[in-house]
């Protein structure tokens, strides 16, 4: 699978309905396609978590977001990709500013309970067909 260039791609867990949510947010914020996603679960999520050096359990309370040659996870990729949203939403990236491991605790108590918050599905999210598009699949 090619990397396709000056695009992101976002591994996220595809069971998990926040992480839906999520996907669902960005695709409505990102009309130029900047972003692609691939679940954390899929061949294509398993393969490209394995390339950049993670393993399975690393990956149980985070995403992965891959820019280039960039990898980001945690508070660093929610903030790559809210500063990469058209709209308003640009406006968060001054979170920045704040020591990492404040935004990653933050991150990991919310990645803790989000199947207790929002619930998980048995199965992996399924793209619409007007999203497919945006879904890395095996070549």
């Amino acid at each position: 699978m090619p990397y396709m260039e000056k695009k992101a791609i976002i591994l996220f867990d595809g069971v998990c309905n926040l992480c839906e949510w999520d996907v669902r947010f960005i695709i409505r914020r990102d009309p130029e396609a900047f972003f692609f996603f691939a679940p954390i679960q899929s061949s294509v999520g398993k393969r490209l978590v394995q390339k950049h050096g993670f393993t399975a359990s690393d990956m149980e309370e985070t995403f992965l977001l891959i820019y280039e040659e960039t990898v980001l996870t945690r508070s660093d990729a929610v903030l790559f990709i809210l500063n990469h949203l058209r709209s308003l939403w640009r406006v968060c990236y001054i979170f920045v500013i704040l020591p990492r491991s404040w935004r990653d605790a933050l991150y990991d108590w919310v990645a803790r309970n989000r199947y207790h918050w929002f619930g998980k599905k048995e199965a992996c999210m399924v793209p619409t067909p007007e999203l497919n598009g945006r879904f890395l699949q095996d070549e």
